[in-house]
């Protein structure tokens, strides 16, 4: 019997989320979520998607990623889905940070797992709960391949000019400082599903990708490369997010520090948790947002201006980044339920060749759709994003490989 499954593993600080796909069906067979690992409310949520089962949840105490994985792997076996299937090809793991060194998706070894711990520094939040993850798949399944997909990976093509940082050389080298990217298996999707939506390949398409969640990001995408994206060194950088301030002059950490009284540790908390939608008028949710404007609320007015404006402001510098533009995907939570930031989005951009439709727009949709004006030069679009089915892939094909 053939191995074509995989199980892809999205390890965060106290929670798991997970799915089980059939490569060779193209099918998901399960999906759940463990929350709040660590304390006496621990919540597992799964559903058995081949089956057409009904959603399961318990709640109790889960004391760590270990006891986690070990309660999806019974929810699994209930469904005929265990981890012990000889039909299971893979675990593939989604890990934020793979620095320079990880192009690509990789087999975990111990010198992987070293040199993603290595990487803590950069993703101090991320990197550790990831390797938790993989350390625990490996107990329970040595015997089988565990992928790291890296976020990071798919903006290693960024040329050295839109990847350095203009401080100096030795410095930056030193410890590590450039520009890397995140959302790296959104990104990568998204452009390559845009294509596909117009009839093309990957290798003739230039795309502005926009993934536009709590965290939000732009990419910009030349035959199926990137060559330049908005996150940094670490995520804060770039687009407004729902509590990230994105782009700030870095003066503005020093101005805190000696006029402020601030410690770094509040700063870095304050731009992180505290800035972004939430810091300007308390709300993180864009339709809690949209309510607000609609209800002549001030603050959630001016916080939309600035959030739109940011956006306006990457879109028109990645186009001239590109040069030629085919299409501007919009995906993620606002990407692609939020119709009026993708109207805002492109408002006032029709000499670029950017135009929506009112009543494409407005539809709603689980499936890629094209919401620009029949004939437009730029192709506007929705693509729902699907971050564990680029995983599933990417594992998949490796492991297919080896």
């Amino acid at each position: 019997m053939t191995a074509t499954r995989v199980l892809v593993l999205n390890s965060g600080s106290s929670s798991v989320k997970y799915q089980l796909l059939d490569m060779r069906k193209g099918g998901r067979l399960a999906s759940g979520l463990v929350e709040r690992i660590g304390e006496r409310t621990s919540r597992l949520r799964h559903t058995p998607l081949a089956a057409g089962g009904d959603t399961r949840e318990w709640t109790g105490p889960i004391a760590d990623h270990g006891a986690a994985l070990k309660a999806v792997a019974e929810e699994l076996a209930r469904d005929g889905l265990g981890l012990d299937s000889p039909e299971l090809a893979a675990i593939g793991h989604r890990v934020v940070h793979g620095g320079k060194l990880f192009t690509e998706p990789t087999v975990v070894d111990d010198t992987v797992l070293a040199e993603i711990e290595r990487l803590i520094p950069v993703a101090p939040l991320h990197n550790p709960a990831n390797l938790t993850g993989i350390r625990t798949a490996r107990a329970l399944r040595p015997d089988l391949p565990q992928v790291a997909v890296f976020d990071t990976a798919f903006h290693t093509t960024m040329p050295e000019a839109a990847a350095r940082y203009a401080i100096d050389v030795e410095t930056a080298d030193a410890h590590r400082v450039r520009r890397y990217g995140f959302h790296g298996t959104s990104h990568a999707y998204v452009s390559r599903a845009t294509a596909k939506l117009l009839g093309r390949t990957p290798e003739e398409v230039n795309v502005i990708v926009l993934h536009l969640g709590n965290g939000a990001s732009a990419s910009a995408v030349e035959g199926g490369r990137c060559v330049d994206t908005s996150m940094g060194l670490t995520p804060l950088e770039g687009l407004v997010m729902g509590t990230r301030s994105g782009d700030v002059d870095p003066a503005v950490i020093f101005h805190l520090a000696r006029v402020g009284g601030m410690s770094i540790d509040e700063i870095d908390t304050l731009l992180n948790k505290k800035s972004g939608l939430v810091g300007l008028c308390g709300d993180n949710d864009m339709r809690e947002i949209r309510r607000r404007i609609d209800e002549g609320d001030v603050r959630a007015k001016l916080a939309f201006d600035i959030y739109i404006h940011r956006l306006k402001k990457y879109i028109g510098a990645y186009y001239a980044v590109l040069g030629r533009v085919d299409a501007v995907a919009f995906t993620a939570g606002v990407g692609e339920n939020a119709a009026e930031v993708r109207a805002a989005a492109v408002a006032g951009l029709e000499t670029l060749g950017l135009a929506v439709d009112g009543g494409l727009n407005a539809v709603r949709g689980d499936e890629p759709r094209l919401i620009s004006p029949a004939g437009a030069r730029v192709a506007v679009a929705v693509v729902p994003t699907d971050e564990e089915l680029e995983i599933a892939t990417q594992t998949y094909a490796l492991v297919g490989r080896n």
